[in-house]
């Protein structure tokens, strides 16, 4: 029987119905993760090469080269929530040490290597309600380490206006006098130093996550431990501002990541004397990117500085987890303050990462650590690396499975062998508490025999 007008309509609206509208979906998600649709639809259908490659047996060996010890005061009773960590010789007696931030003591601490391998750790300056970030720097340059705390005032979401700029001041011989330097503001996240304004002091790039009112300002040097305040944007969700030349014009500029709702990265442009353009140099289609840090190098070996780039924040979601887009890339600087997107491979739950050579081959690897990997799973990964073949392509190699809930990384030859060494953070927000830690130092044992 023949159909007629109407019914050959109907049939040809119903086709497009449950063919183009799922084409639609899928591509919309797909450039909302930042990946293809091939890859989405292997991801979904459970076929298909994924983005980053994996060679298990490579793996395997490469799980092997980091040997782990737990460094600093013991698991306390109650489940540690370490914010950040950082390496610096404080003392300046020739032996790295470790400085972090512990909101669960609401104190800094420094693990202090006495002789080499041996750590003790001793907490320092005033409470400092939630200290989200320290930088070590001679801010007065009076010749020692002084150290600049960001202070949050509260770790979960608050509009509070609660966060402050702290500077633990250095008497030289390592007693530590707590100067507040802003206060009464929306929950400060980063503070990063560096002459600003060429004029020959310290000056302050301050990033703010506040909640729905956060900022980005820099605070210049006045003398005499005063900083006046200058705006330079008015977004919540500011997580990292660090500072380099990123246009080679001999000053400094500023870098930030900003999350919430924005998932953009920017450069504010110094034109030598404080006075700054701001450059959004990538903003992601996908509003649940989950961006969780970013860190400055110069990852191509080109000469300029790039940014390496996390996204893999789970704080938002009941319970906290993995989402398929987490991962890592790179903002590949490529002169005149434009930036290109690369893909360096797929995550779950990367939440901050360094770009070092942990296998002395010449070329930069990128190191990454976990925060909201599906720990459930026995093969989560929480601290990984990508190795670079030298041409920029990065394979995935895990390197552990616990402890779970790293938040916090950073990198130095501790035991002075001529290798990186890595030390990580936890911060175990969420359930299962089977595998915690507080500070771990990986030494990098990739030379022995």
């Amino acid at each position: 029987m023949a159909l007629s007008r109407g019914s050959l309509l109907f049939a040809a609206a119903a086709l497009a119905v449950v063919t183009v509208v799922p084409w639609l979906i899928v591509s919309r998600e797909a450039a909302r993760q930042e990946r293809s649709v091939t890859d989405l639809l292997g991801a979904m259908l459970g076929s298909g090469e994924v983005s980053t490659a994996v060679d298990p047996e490579a793996s395997a060996v490469a799980r092997a080269f980091l040997e782990r010890r737990s460094i600093g005061l013991p698991l306390g009773e109650t489940q540690p929530w370490i914010t950040h960590v950082d390496v610096v010789d404080l003392d300046q007696d020739g032996l790295i040490d470790v400085v972090l931030c512990d909101a669960t003591t609401n104190r800094i601490g420094w693990i202090r290597q006495t002789t080499e391998g041996t750590f003790t750790e001793i907490l320092i300056g005033d409470t400092i309600l939630a200290p989200a970030h320290v930088t070590p720097s001679d801010v007065d340059l009076d010749g020692d380490i002084d150290l600049l705390v960001a202070k949050m005032g509260a770790i979960l979401p608050n509009n509070d206006r609660i966060g402050s700029v702290i500077v633990l001041e250095n008497d030289g011989q390592q007693q530590f006098t707590t100067r507040v330097l802003l206060d009464d503001v929306a929950r400060v996240t980063d503070v990063q130093p560096g002459d600003l304004d060429g004029d020959g002091d310290i000056d302050l790039a301050v990033g703010q996550f506040g909640y729905d009112d956060g900022e980005i300002r820099w605070m210049e040097n006045l003398g005499d431990w005063r900083f006046e305040s200058h705006a330079l944007l008015a977004l919540s969700g500011t997580i990292h501002t660090p500072v380099a030349d990123l246009d080679g014009d001999g000053d400094l500029d500023i870098a930030a990541v900003v999350s919430q709702e924005w998932e953009e990265v920017y450069v504010f442009e110094n034109d030598g004397a404080g006075s700054f353009e701001r450059h959004l140099i990538y903003g992601a289609t996908n509003d649940d990117f989950g961006s969780s840090g970013i860190s400055l190098a110069d990852l191509d070996l080109d000469g300029d500085v790039d940014v390496l780039y996390t996204n893999g924040d789970a704080f938002d979601y009941i319970p906290p987890g993995p989402r398929p887009w987490h991962g890592v890339q790179w903002l590949e600087n490529v002169g005149a303050l434009d930036f290109a997107y690369r893909r360096i491979g797929d995550f779950p739950g990367a939440y901050f990462a360094n770009a070092v050579d942990g296998d002395l081959d010449g070329d930069l690897d990128v190191f990454v650590v976990s925060a909201f990997n599906d720990w459930d799973a026995p093969d989560a990964a929480s601290l990984a690396w990508f190795e670079n073949d030298g041409a920029m392509g990065f394979t995935l190699r895990p390197l552990a499975t616990e402890p779970t809930h790293l938040l916090a990384l950073a990198s130095a030859d501790l035991d002075a062998d001529g290798w990186v060494d890595l030390v990580t953070g936890a911060m175990h927000v969420s359930p299962p508490f089977d595998r915690m830690s507080r500070v771990t130092f990986w030494r990098n044992g990739w030379n022995s025999p």
